[in-house]
């Protein structure tokens, strides 16, 4: 007997299908089954209400178009699937899974923007303000939806209970082009009779205080506002609905001030008891002011909120060099502490973050104008007081706590991220990499508070394009972030179409420079979508993001010229090159022409492959010319006819390498063996800035050059990827030297220790060492080609693809080397066993030579194997090339 079994359908990239803003959602599905090599040959979808599509023949079990008619507003819908093998087989029906759609249409809003009155308001990042009405319903409620947002943040109860699990919602987007809302089913809060609805409303990053130095205020507008529509329907199957209007009424409440960089003042002797409760006496409010708001900007989320995800107990109390009590939490991570304290009323707790210590104290420079600190003022009560900020995160590991008024030290570290599923994980036999790859996942957690930012901690957390373009790939096999990317993505299509460029960050905000387009960063455009559609499968995303993957080709174009040289206007370049002085990051040893020309040469191909999916061929065939010409004017300008760079650094040659600009053979041994030679010259250090190091151990793998990329891998001097492991860090480093060897912080003004640029190497981890890489979109196919080294004995990669679990793994003792592939059903592999000629010598049991096509389930292959890193005495800078 066989078994056959599909897992309930999910839609589009939710992990809460409520609320969503797609009518016509598509669905995926997975299999699990014990038939080896099982193919989907049909599958069968059906509704609650008997609505069936009948037998669909089609292998298609991801983002499969929704059969049926379009959803409206609120329509909620049950779906199941059944599937058929190639084999014959067929398996019951999927668990029911239920999708509902929000608010599709602008005129489906009838909510104002309730707005405290200025007067209560005072400067950005002032006090946080009630809002609040009672309402009352006339008979037993069969279902409720709220859909709410806000200018600003906001926190909504309903009859004394917190709605929702939210942190800083509604997040952050560019407001000017999208406010993103969220739908909750509040149908067990209300009861027949009196009810009451209340928010708490902060200024956020609507006008509160964004960006580094002295920052931009009002950003977005002078005035919060919350938007709110509460739908009742009745058991009568009448309805109801009570929105944000002139009815609300506001006043000061306990949080006396919250601010994103500089933290949260409250005060529990000022919130009014009762005060989101029905009955509560209000008189002496005052009235809501209603402001126009534009509904058409309102959309639904792609993907989750942010979240409280998990929470830190302290792993050291420690004393620091003026007797001030500082807890070590063993984490660097963004989020807020939550203290249980009992004291005299008016007393005073603060609580002080950084990320790292000086000389025994919290070392608060790298913080810049961020003052990072929250204060507790006590009510007073017999009992005990739960207090976390609402309003505020903090990158930290260490939180000096002052004021404690006596009894246990009751306080945790309360990780926030957006509630991203994750899926991928790497293990080897080098305890030194797993960490690593433990402070990737940690610094992608603490920089995605809403949107991929560059750092947790200071005055700035933005999302910079540049950094999420070379670690996206990353981010993709850690987490299902697809959902969350597409939302940036949308509001960095929006931002381009207003400013005529893609800016370096997204939400734009104008600080010292205007927007101009810059290499590496603008091409995130392109190479953001590119990447999702390659790990997702999700051409539909694809397709909405090309006019401004096209618009970014082109504009480069335009300034490039006749000579399609970019060689003019500003570049970050190879930024934080670990040559670069702490205060000049930009200053790189790669040319930063040599980097603008190869970039435009890659995002061009890629537009003219998108095309071509898309079937847009005319575009295709222009881009393709148009990236022929780009590469041809690298070569003329850059590479000599040997394979030389004019710019012999180690991220000339990784571009040169992986962006294929390289014409033949020849000219590929030539440089790799260049860029292996720069390398062991300097000793297995890296020598690239946020462009080359996501590209170095690709580079020196694509020439076969094994042992060189093992050594810089595994090097634990500065600058190596290792030497902040050595150091104690838990997340990734914004500089290869953040900390100096002796403990103290590089002396640059911009010194993050919770940055995930540098991290991008994770991608390889999982793609080479552990050998687990995608053959086609979606996973579809995996690619299984380890290539161990460095001596290691052991390396694993799993990851839940769009098509369910799987996994490559080898380990190796005795000269020979075992391989476990598992792949899931629906989905192929294309297995590669390594050896010293790199096609394995087919010797011993279970053996191959050459690929190998296997289809679903466990495959156990072996080969014979010996690490040159085995070696007594290995030759310095020994490099093997095919």
């Amino acid at each position: 007997m066989t078994s056959l079994h599909v897992s309930a359908p999910t839609f589009e990239h939710h992990r809460d299908p409520i609320g969503i803003g797609e009518p016509e959602p598509r669905l995926s599905w997975t299999v699990t089954t014990d038939v080896p090599g099982w193919i989907q040959q049909a599958y069968e979808i059906e509704l609650g209400d008997g609505t069936a599509t009948g037998r669909v023949e089609s292998a298609d079990s991801v983002l499969v178009a929704w059969p049926f008619a379009p959803l409206g507003s609120r329509e909620r819908r049950t779906v199941r699937v059944r599937v058929h093998g190639r084999d014959g087989s067929a398996g019951d029906w999927s668990p029911w899974s239920e999708v509902e759609t929000g608010l599709l249409e602008p005129g489906d809003w009838q909510a104002g923007a309730a707005a405290p009155p200025p007067e209560l308001l005072g400067g950005p990042d002032g006090p946080a303000l009630l809002l609040r009405r009672d309402f009352a319903l006339r008979g037993p409620v069969a279902s409720a939806r709220l859909y709410v947002t806000a200018h600003g943040l906001y926190e909504i109860e309903l009859n004394g209970q917190v709605v929702g699990d939210d942190v800083l919602a509604p997040g952050w987007t560019s407001y000017g082009h999208r406010l993103r809302y969220r739908t909750h089913d509040v149908t067990a809060l209300l009861s027949e009779g009196a009810n009451a609805v209340g928010a708490t409303l902060a200024d956020g990053w609507y006008r509160g205080r964004v960006g580094f130095h002295a920052g931009k205020t009002d950003l977005y507008g002078d005035r919060t506002a919350l938007i709110a529509q509460l739908e009742v329907t009745y058991a009568d199957g009448t309805t109801e609905t009570v929105v944000t209007d002139g009815s609300w009424r506001c006043a000061p409440g306990p949080v006396t001030a919250a601010s994103l960089y500089d933290g949260e003042k409250h005060d529990a002797r000022l919130e009014p008891a009762g005060w989101s409760s029905p009955g509560f006496d209000d008189s002496a409010w005052r009235p809501a002011d209603v402001l126009a708001h534009d509904p058409a900007l309102l959309v639904a989320p792609t993907g989750p909120p942010v979240r409280r995800t998990e929470t830190l107990s302290p792993a050291e109390v420690l004393t620091g060099p003026s007797g001030e009590t500082i807890l070590d939490f063993g984490q660097n991570l963004a989020g807020r502490l939550r203290i249980r304290v009992q004291g005299p009323a008016g007393h005073t707790v603060t609580l002080r973050h950084a990320e790292v210590l000086e000389d025994g104290a919290l070392a608060l420079r790298p913080l810049r104008n961020a003052a990072a600190t929250d204060q507790y003022t006590l009510r007073g009560d017999a009992e005990p007081e739960t207090y976390e900020p609402r309003f505020t995160t903090h990158g930290f590991r260490y939180a000096q706590i002052d004021g404690w008024p006596g009894g246990p030290l009751d306080v945790v570290a309360v990780v926030c991220h957006t509630d991203m599923r994750p899926t991928g994980d790497f293990d080897c036999s080098e305890p030194l990499l797993n960490r690593l790859h433990d402070n990737v996942r940690w610094s992608m957690r603490g920089n995605y508070v809403d949107l991929p930012t560059d750092c947790p901690q200071r005055d700035e957390r933005l999302g910079w394009t540049g950094d999420i373009q070379v670690f996206a790939p990353a981010a993709a096999f850690l987490y299902d972030c697809a959902g969350p990317l597409s939302s940036w993505l949308a509001d960095l299509a929006a931002e381009q179409g207003e400013l005529g460029t893609v800016p370096p960050y997204v939400p734009w905000v104008p600080l010292l420079f205007p927007p101009q387009p810059t290499a590496a960063w603008g091409d995130a455009a392109v190479l953001v979508p590119w990447l999702l559609y390659q790990r997702t499968g999700d051409l539909g995303l694809l397709g909405r993001q090309y006019p401004s993957m096209a618009a970014w080709v082109e504009e480069v174009a335009g300034l490039a010229g006749e000579d399609h040289l970019w060689d003019e206007g500003f570049q970050f370049g190879d930024w934080l090159d670990p040559a670069a002085p702490p205060d000049d990051p930009g200053r790189a040893r790669t040319d930063h022409a040599l980097v603008a020309t190869a970039y435009h040469a890659w995002s061009a191909r890629i537009v003219a492959d998108a095309a071509a999916l898309l079937g847009r061929d005319a575009d295709a065939a222009r881009h393709r010319e148009l990236a022929e010409r780009v590469r041809a004017a690298f070569r003329r300008e850059f590479v000599t006819p040997s394979g030389r760079l004019a710019c012999d650094t180690q991220t000339a040659y990784a571009l040169a390498l992986c962006f294929d600009l390289l014409d033949g053979p020849g000219q590929r041994e030539r440089a790799g063996r260049r860029l292996a030679e720069l390398v062991a010259e300097d000793d297995h250090r890296i020598g690239t800035g946020f462009v080359g190091t996501p590209l170095i151990c690709d580079a020196l793998a694509s020439v076969g050059a094994y042992d060189t990329l093992y050594g810089l891998l595994t090097q634990r001097n500065c600058p190596s990827w290792l030497y902040p492991v050595t150091m104690g860090a838990t997340t990734i480093w914004e500089r290869w030297d953040s900390m100096l060897p002796d403990g103290s912080i590089n002396p640059g003004e911009m010194t993050s220790f919770n940055h995930y640029a540098l991290g991008a190497v994770a991608d390889f981890l999982h793609r080479t060492v552990a050998g687990l890489a995608p053959g086609a979109p979606g996973y579809r196919e995996l690619v299984v080609r380890p290539r161990p080294g460095g001596g290691l004995s052991r390396a694993r990669a799993t990851l839940d693809t769009p098509y369910g679990r799987a996994e490559a793994g080898w380990s190796r003792a005795g000269g020979r080397l075992e391989l476990r592939v598992v792949v899931p059903p629906n989905a192929t592999a294309t297995v590669h066993l390594p050896s010293d000629t790199e096609t394995g010598d087919g010797s011993g049991d279970g053996a191959v030579e050459g690929p190998v096509t296997v289809g679903s389930g466990e495959h156990v292959f072996t080969c014979a194997f010996r690490d040159p890193a085995d070696d007594p005495a290995p030759a310095p800078g020994r490099t093997r090339l095919p």
